[in-house]
């Protein structure tokens, strides 16, 4: 192989063609992937090209083939984490078939959107247009010059092929939460009037407002910053309104920080709930109730169609995505003082509860890894989404991670189950958890220490799941709870056992702990002098509702329950018109005191070391049990007392 007389400068498809004895045009050929040259000739050709380190002109490659294999992203505001995450989709899909990604940000100004919008489709491919600010009108009107173009964040119109999520949908699920939870007092923290995702939020808020009796809307403009959420601040409290919707994430986090600075609690004195679920939400201060999609998906989804038009296909349009309700902890119960008869009276009689024909566990991939789900099947084919059994892997540490239950919902879909609450970061749905184990906390949070009282230790353990698997209607799981140092002080066999009911489904929970290797103390911060705090085993923690009523064998409420050995305790809760119960039940021979609260929170559980140490000893074991019953019916006590024995 020669070199060409300027070896300082970069060989050209000059110099190859040379190198290799072939023409030009052989050479382009090759470089462009033809398979019509000879195999002999093109192995020539590569080992030209590479000997000389030759680099194919982009240019001169695009002209060659008609493609510059560049798409062009168009958005309104590349600061915001959901366009970011469209974008990551886009580009990650793209990155697949050796596309680049060009990105243009508009700032929202829709006559920049449309100068770059045409300007960027000149010099690629095609075009992705993601939540476009132009009128609707206008914005038809430049997609006809613009294809192949996609379109994220707008529904389908049977021409432009859309990526679309159903916002009206993502709202209603906000407003039915926040109503359940007693508010009927509305604001919304509107988002840019150019939006078309605003205008639905707004028309959907509205349509709402009109649906339910009582209800009352306040409408403040903010925009979609968090500079616009916080200076919303004064405008939102002057309104008097027990909750607010914001436009997006960034506007809740914006109006979060501002209310705090003023000294108002969140969810205490009023509840904020933002829209599209961004990373950064479930790490906001309280961790903010939203509703959202995949945003990486639907920009993985738009590329998909990009790549079928750029391949000749036809124009497909994907349904539109439903958003996810996450309701974390900052939506509560609408504050006691503004609470009012009407809002507290018993319902009305409603339809019975659904009938499950059966249930049955499955296993799905979630944020947080592989879950078992239970499904249960309704009459007509229908499935509901009942509980989901979580590694608890992803707890952090100071939590003492655990494998827990959570959402765990009535057939109705009434979910009865909470996940690090803002009043106690370290409860789990229904978990096992114990204050001390040999001095290694399993509870999470502080330990109660003689003398000094709730202290932050180093003593976080960890329940490690060693096996999972279902035998019907049973979920058996083998949990090693090991100290911060590694030790294994106890193995369980842990089984949850399902099935269908008259009045809605049950479940029966039994651990057994077994002491492998040494003597296993368990104690509660009662056993080292905290009067009543006994807690400590299969404990069950509650979400809010408007109104809570607390049932038992030996009286009503939280007083006469706590500590009691009553066979079975239920918490009756409604949620705006609707009830519905959970009765907890533990087995006649074996009943321990209860461990309640429905004042401060709503949870409840036998308690392993009452107001006493429990020793297991080296090589033996100890079974815990409790059952419950999940009904959307305002049960009575006699109606209570007359189910237990079936949950056993």
């Amino acid at each position: 192989m020669r070199r060409p007389p300027h070896a300082a400068r970069p060989a050209t498809i000059d110099d190859v063609a040379r190198s290799a004895g072939v023409s030009r045009a052989t050479v382009s050929r090759v470089m462009n992937g033809n398979a019509s040259v000879d195999a002999a000739l093109a192995s020539r050709v590569q080992e030209a090209a590479a000997a000389l380190r030759y680099q194919p002109s982009t240019t001169a490659r695009s002209l060659s083939l008609g493609r510059t294999h560049t798409v062009a992203v168009v958005v309104p505001e590349l600061s915001n984490p959901m366009v970011q995450e469209v974008l990551q989709g886009v580009s990650d899909a793209a990155q697949e078939r050796g596309y680049r990604v060009l990105v243009a940000d508009t700032g929202g100004d829709p006559e920049t959107e449309r100068a770059s919008s045409t300007d960027a489709r000149r010099r690629c491919d095609a075009l992705v247009l993601v939540a476009p600010r132009l009128p609707e009108p206008a914005l038809r009107e430049l997609l006809g010059s613009l294809a192949p173009v996609v379109v994220v964040n707008r529904l389908p119109d049977g021409v432009t092929p859309t990526v679309g999520v159903d916002y009206a949908a993502g709202t209603d699920l906000l407003v039915e939460h926040l109503l359940g939870l007693g508010h009927r007092h509305l604001a919304y923290l509107a988002g840019p009037a150019l939006s078309e995702s605003n205008r639905t939020r707004v028309a959907t808020m509205r349509r709402a407002a009109e649906r339910h009796a009582g209800v009352r809307l306040s409408e403040i403009g903010a925009g979609a910053t968090i500079e616009s959420g916080y200076r919303a601040g004064e405008a939102v409290l002057a309104t008097r309104a027990t909750a607010v919707v914001a436009y997006n994430d960034l506007v809740a986090f914006g109006l979060l920080a501002r209310l705090n600075e003023l000294g108002v609690a969140v969810p205490a004195d009023i509840s904020v709930a933002g829209f599209d679920d961004v990373p950064l939400a479930r790490f906001a201060v309280p961790p903010l109730t939203t509703v959202g999609v995949s945003h990486a998906e639907l920009g993985a989804t738009a590329w998909r169609q990009l790549a079928a038009l750029l391949d000749g296909a036809d124009r497909t349009d994907p349904p539109p995505r439903v958003p996810t309700l996450r309701p974390r902890a900052s939506t509560g119960v609408v504050p006691a003082t503004v609470r009012s008869p009407e809002r507290d009276r018993r319902p009305e009689p409603a339809d019975p509860p659904p009938r499950l024909a059966s249930v049955s566990w499955t296993v799905r991939e979630s944020s947080d890894g592989a879950e078992h789900v239970l499904l249960g099947a309704l009459p007509g084919g229908r499935t509901v989404d009942l509980c989901h059994a979580v590694d608890g892997a992803a707890i952090p540490p100071v939590h003492s991670p655990r494998p827990y239950l959570h959402p765990v919902r009535t057939a109705g879909g009434a979910e009865l189950t909470d996940r690090t609450p803002a009043d106690h970061r370290h409860h789990y749905g229904v978990s096992m958890a114990v204050a001390l184990v040999n001095g290694t906390s399993f509870w999470g949070g502080r330990t109660w220490v003689r003398g000094e009282g709730p202290t932050l230790l180093a003593n976080h353990g960890t329940q490690v799941l060693l096996a999972s698997e279902v035998e019907g209607e049973r979920l058996r799981q083998r949990i090693s709870w090991t100290s911060p140092a590694g030790e294994e002080l106890l193995r369980e066999d842990r089984t949850i056992t399902v099935a269908p009911d008259e009045l809605g489904w049950r479940l029966r929970w039994r651990s057994d702990l077994h002491a492998p290797h040494a003597d296993a103390v368990v104690e509660s911060p009662a056993t080292a002098g905290r009067r009543g705090a006994g807690y400590g085993g299969v404990f069950w923690r509650l979400g809010p509702a408007s109104r809570t009523a607390v049932l038992a064998a030996h009286g009503e409420g939280e007083e006469a329950v706590h500590g009691s050995i009553s066979p079975w305790v239920a918490f009756v809760q409604h949620r705006g018109s609707r009830a519905s119960t959970l009765l907890l039940a533990q087995r006649p021979d074996h009943v321990l005191p209860w461990f309640l609260r429905a004042s401060d929170y709503v949870g409840a559980g036998p308690a392993l070391a009452w107001d006493t140490p429990l020793t297991i000893a080296r090589g033996e074991t100890a079974t815990t049990e409790l059952a419950a019953l999940l009904t959307d019916t305002d049960l009575t006590p006699e109606q209570a007392a007359a189910t237990t024995p079936r949950l056993w």
